[in-house]
């Protein structure tokens, strides 16, 4: 990225800059997050049909680094933006899981278990079964971030015993995931995710 950057920075448009940011996250980059962030423009990010506004994105940064007035700051612009899209699609189980990991960030617990329960109620897995499982996930998110280890690590082992999009890489290495880390339900997950799921 850093020799692209050098010799053709317009060639970093908002898809790449999204996989930059992944990347960095990954690798505990606030520089580098930071950095991908202004690439990526205004773009809304989305992951897994998760639409995820930039101030989540910043507070995601924020978060990682440890500087949390930031974090704060950027959750609650989040906040501001992503109520209004609930507010106009109530029933739209993407903009609510959405709402419940931003409300996570913030601290409020019973808000974003709620949200993030009735995400998982609009999509379940038995009508959509890959976006219904990425509802899951962000519902396991939702719990680690908010202190409910039990219920993040039951929902996480409903999603990786099923085919879905969460893989042993994103366990390993995505910020998401530290409130659980050291937990040996979650590291034994973590193992389990390896393995290829058997198809039923």
């Amino acid at each position: 990225i850093d020799s692209i950057r050098a010799t053709n920075p317009a060639a970093v448009v908002p898809d790449i800059a999204q996989w930059w940011l992944y990347c960095a996250l990954a690798e505990r980059d606030g520089a580098a997050a930071k950095d991908a962030l202004i690439a990526s423009g205004d773009a809304v990010f989305f992951t897994h049909n998760v639409p995820l506004n930039r101030p989540f994105i910043e507070g995601v940064i924020a978060r990682m680094i440890k500087d949390n007035e930031k974090a704060r700051s950027a959750f609650s612009a989040a906040r501001t933006e992503q109520e209004k899209i609930v507010q106009a699609q109530p029933n739209f189980g993407p903009a609510l899981c959405a709402l419940g990991l931003i409300d996570a960030g913030l601290g409020r617990k019973e808000e974003a278990l709620r949200e993030g329960r009735r995400a998982v109620e609009l999509l379940p897995v038995e009508k959509d079964s890959m976006n219904g499982a990425v509802m899951v996930e962000y519902l396991a998110v939702i719990a680690a971030w908010v202190g409910d280890k039990d219920l993040a690590c039951e929902q996480l082992a409903s999603v990786i015993r099923r085919p879905s999009s969460l893989s042993y890489g994103q366990l390993k290495l995505l910020p998401f995931w530290d409130p659980l880390r050291g937990d040996p339900r979650f590291e034994k997950l973590v193992e389990e995710a390896k393995k290829p799921v058997a198809l039923k």
